[in-house]
C-alpha cells in the first residue's frame, strides 16, 4: 500500500520568551508510516532569556529532533565575550549528557552583509531532542550580554538515495558548478598530482535553494588553512553526511552566509565532502580563515581535536586534498607563500597583521595561523608537519621489513632464489604513485602505493635488492639495499655421524655416549639437527653433543645440514651399544660374586688380589670399563689388545656405582680385547666391576 506524508507547521512558546518554530513530517496512516524514510533539514532558533546581569540561560527544554547546536547572536563581527555551555538529551537513551564548552571564536566573513549572525561554531551532538544552555561573561562581571542571544538547533534530516541521484547532474563526485559568478570564472588548471575522491554536494544532499547566490572565485589557491568543525569525535562515519549538511544548514540559517564556509570536509575515515559550491578543481572563494580568504582553500576535519589527535585517514585525506589544490598552481605543499591580509587582526599567537600587508605562511597552515581561534585545535595542530609531508613527498619511513623464504646471517641474506621481499612506509597508500623493486639497481617488479610484497626470481650469485618509492608529486626514495645470495648447494658431511662411549653412570636402559658429526657448506651453514632417535638443533659451529644410547637396543642416529638458503642435506648410521656383564670374562686369580641393586644387573665381580684379572674379547668400534667406587677403591692396569693402555684409581670421596671410568673408541668395527688386572694397592686394594660395555 502506497503512504502519503505531509509537513505539520507549528510552534512552542517558552518560559523564557523564546519561540521556536519547527516542521515535522506526519505520515497520511498514522505512527509508523513509511513516511519517515526522508527527513528535511530543520533549524530551530530558541531565544536566550536573561536570568541575570551579565548571563543568559536556557533552562532544559523539549525540543524537535536535533543534532548539532550552538548559539548566535546580532552583528557578524561582532565577538561574544563570555562562556557558552549545552547540553543535550539523548534521543535514544532519554538521559542528559555533560556540559560542553562552545568554541566562540568562529572566523567572521570577510565583507559582512545585512542580517548576517556572529555565531559560535556548531556543536556535533547526535540525535536529540532537548536542551540547556547558558552563557556568561568569562571575566565574571555583570555587563550586559547581547540581548538576542539564541540557541540555534539543527536537524541534519534525511536525505534518500533517490533525491540523491535527482539532484545529480553527473555521476561522481567531480561535478563542477556551472553557476554565474560576479567575478570572472576561472578555468580549473590541472594539477601536478591525482585528485583524490571527493562526495559532491549532491552526493551528501545538499539544498541547494539554500544557496542561492553565485559563487565567487580567487585568482589561485596559495595556500590551504587547515580547520575542526568541534563535537564529538566519536560519530560513526555514516553520520558524516548528516554532520555535513548540518554544518550547512548552520552557516547559511545561523550565520546567515550564502552557503557553507569550508571548501572541503573530511571525515575521520578519510572520506572528502565537496563544501562551498563554484566547482572543486577552482579557486572558489570560501569564508574559512578571516582576513586570508582571498588566496587560500580551507579544509575543516569533521570532530574537536583539541586534546584527541585526528586519525591517519583523515590527515591522507587532508594530505591528498592539499597536495591536489596546491599542485594546480605548482605550489609546493611543504613550503611558505606570501599572502597580503584582508583584515587588521592578531592570529592565536599574538601575531599583528595590517590590512594590505604581506606575510609569510606555509604552504598548509592552520586557521589559528590567520585568526585567534583555536581551531584546529592543538593535537591536530601538532600533526601538520605530517600532513605537509605526507603532501610534498617524497615517501616517508620507507623500509624492507622482511625478506621471507630467506634467513639472514649478519647483514647478508641467503636464499635458494625466489625469496619474497616485503616493505613499508609510514606515508599512506592512497599518496604513493607506485613501488619498485630492484635487483642490482635494475626495476624487476612494480606494484601499486598500496603494494607491499613481491617475489622475486633471482639468479645464482651474490645481489642487492632495494625498493623504491615514487610520491605522486613524482619524488622518489629508496630503501637500504640488502645483500643477498642466490644458491642452491646443499651442506655436505664428511661422513655419517658416529657415537662413542663417555665416562659416566650406566643403567641398565641408558649409557653414555658422545655424539659425532662434521658439517660443511660452501656459502653459509645455520644448522645441524639431529632427527633420531631423539631431536636436537646445534649451531653450525657444533660438532658434538653428549647424550645417552640403551644398551641392546640399535639405534639410527639420523642427521640433517641446513645452510642459510634453505638447502638440506641428510645423513645416518645404526648403532647397538651391547653391555658384557663380569660373568662373561675370563677370569684369573680369586674373584668373589658380590649383589646389590646398586650394581648394573644386580651383581658385580669383587678381588683383592693382586694380579687377578677380567678378559672381554668384543668385535665393536667403542668400550667402556664399568665399575664401582668408594674411599677404600684400588687401582687397576687396562691392557688392550695385549698392549698396557692405562692405570685407573677406582678411588672416590662418595661411593659411586655402574661408572664407566675408563673409555676406549676406533674408527671402525673390529675384534678386540680388553683386560683388567688388579694392581693390589697398599691398604686398599679391592677392585669391583660391573662389566663392559662396547658399541658396534
Amino acid at each position: 500500500m502506497k503512504r502519503r506524508a505531509w509537513l505539520t507547521l507549528g510552534a512552542v512558546v517558552l518560559g523564557g520568551g523564546g519561540v521556536v518554530t519547527y516542521a515535522t513530517a506526519s505520515p497520511s496512516d498514522g505512527p509508523g508510516a513509511a513516511g519517515q524514510d526522508r527527513r528535511p533539514v530543520e533549524v530551530y532558533d530558541l531565544a536566550l532569556p536573561g536570568s541575570a546581569a551579565g548571563e543568559r540561560k536556557l533552562p532544559r527544554t523539549g525540543t524537535e529532533q536535533f543534532s548539532l547546536v550552538g548559539v548566535s547572536w546580532t552583528g557578524a563581527l561582532k565577538p561574544l565575550e563570555g562562556t557558552a555551555q549545552v547540553r543535550t538529551r539523548s534521543l535514544e537513551t532519554g538521559a542528559w549528557g555533560a556540559w560542553h564548552d562552545l568554541e566562540l571564536d568562529a572566523a567572521p566573513p570577510e565583507k559582512p552583509e545585512a542580517g548576517m549572525r556572529g555565531a559560535s561554531h556548531p556543536l556535533w551532538v547526535g540525535p536529540s531532542d532537548g536542551v540547556e544552555a547558558r552563557v556568561a561573561r568569562e571575566d565574571g562581571t555583570t555587563a550586559a550580554l547581547p540581548k538576542d542571544l539564541e540557541v540555534n538547533l539543527v536537524d541534519p534530516g534525511v536525505v534518500t538515495e533517490a533525491e540523491t541521484r535527482m539532484s545529480a547532474p553527473e555521476p561522481a563526485a567531480f561535478v563542477a558548478d556551472e553557476s554565474p559568478s560576479p567575478s570572472p570564472e576561472p578555468t580549473a588548471p590541472p594539477s601536478t598530482v591525482p585528485q583524490p575522491p571527493v562526495t559532491s554536494r549532491a552526493g551528501w544532499g545538499a539544498d541547494e535553494s539554500k544557496s542561492p547566490d553565485p559563487s565567487e572565485y580567487n585568482a589561485d589557491v596559495k595556500a590551504v588553512f587547515v580547520h575542526h568543525t568541534d563535537g564529538a569525535n566519536d560519530y560513526d562515519c555514516a553520520e558524516s553526511a548528516s554532520l555535513v549538511r548540518g554544518i550547512y544548514a548552520y552557516h547559511t540559517q545561523v550565520n546567515k552566509w550564502n552557503d557553507v564556509g569550508y571548501n572541503f570536509l573530511v571525515d575521520k575515515c578519510g572520506t572528502v565532502f565537496e563544501g562551498r559550491k563554484g566547482g572543486i578543481d577552482r579557486p572558489v572563494l570560501g569564508a574559512h580563515t578571516y582576513g586570508f580568504n582571498r588566496e587560500s582553500a580551507g579544509i575543516a576535519v569533521l570532530g574537536e581535536y583539541g586534546s584527541a589527535a585526528a586519525s591517519d585517514a583523515a590527515l591522507a585525506a587532508v594530505a591528498r586534498v592539499s597536495a591536489w589544490k596546491l599542485g594546480q598552481y605548482g605550489a609546493d605543499p611543504s613550503g611558505s607563500v606570501q599572502l597580503t591580509a584582508g583584515a587588521t587582526q592578531k592570529n592565536y599567537f599574538g601575531t599583528s597583521f595590517t590590512s594590505g600587508t604581506a606575510y609569510t605562511f606555509k604552504r598548509v597552515s592552520a586557521h589559528r595561523d590567520g585568526f585567534n581561534t583555536q581551531c584546529p585545535g592543538d593535537a591536530l595542530y601538532a600533526q601538520l608537519p605530517t600532513v605537509r609531508a605526507w603532501a610534498a613527498g617524497p615517501v616517508a619511513g620507507l623500509k624492507i621489513v622482511s625478506l621471507t623464504d630467506a634467513a639472514a646471517k649478519g647483514s647478508t641474506y641467503y636464499t635458494k632464489g625466489t625469496p619474497v621481499v616485503r616493505w613499508s612506509a609510514t606515508t599512506p597508500a592512497a599518496l604513493i604513485k607506485r613501488y619498485d623493486v630492484l635487483v642490482d639497481g635494475q626495476a624487476v617488479a612494480a606494484t601499486s602505493g598500496a603494494g607491499y610484497a613481491k617475489r622475486l626470481a633471482l639468479a645464482t650469485g651474490t645481489h642487492t635488492v632495494t625498493v623504491r618509492a615514487t610520491h605522486q608529486s613524482g619524488t622518489t626514495t629508496t630503501t637500504a639495499p640488502l645483500t643477498v645470495v642466490a644458491e642452491t648447494t646443499a651442506p655436505t658431511f664428511t661422513g655419517p655421524p658416529t657415537i662413542d662411549l663417555r665416562t659416566g653412570t650406566v643403567n641398565t636402559g641408558s649409557a653414555p655416549v658422545t655424539l659425532r658429526w662434521k658439517a660443511a657448506d660452501d656459502q653459509a651453514l645455520r644448522q645441524v639437527q639431529l632427527l633420531s632417535p631423539a631431536t636436537a638443533t646445534f649451531s653450525a659451529a657444533a660438532y658434538l653433543s653428549n647424550r645417552t644410547a640403551k644398551p641392546g637396543t640399535a639405534a639410527t642416529w639420523s642427521m640433517r645440514a641446513s645452510d642459510y638458503a634453505g638447502n638440506l642435506r641428510d645423513t645416518s648410521a645404526t648403532y647397538t651399544p651391547v653391555s658384557l656383564r663380569e660373568s662373561a670374562a675370563a677370569r684369573t686369580g680369586s674373584w668373589s660374586t658380590r649383589t646389590s641393586s646398586s650394581y648394573l644387573g644386580g651383581a658385580s665381580y669383587s678381588s683383592a688380589s693382586k694380579g687377578a684379572s677380567l678378559t672381554w674379547t668384543f668385535t665393536g668400534r667403542s668400550a667402556a670399563w664399568v665399575v664401582s667406587r668408594a674411599s677404600n677403591s684400588g687401582q687397576a692396569y687396562v691392557y688392550v689388545d695385549g698392549v698396557k693402555a692405562a692405570t685407573v684409581d677406582l678411588r672416590s670421596t662418595t661411593t659411586l656405582y655402574r661408572q664407566a671410568i675408563w673409555t676406549k673408541s676406533w674408527s671402525a668395527n673390529a675384534k678386540h680385547t680388553v683386560k683388567i688386572v688388579v694392581v693390589g694397592t697398599s691398604g686398599r686394594p679391592t677392585v669391583t666391576t660391573d662389566g663392559l660395555v662396547y658399541i658396534r
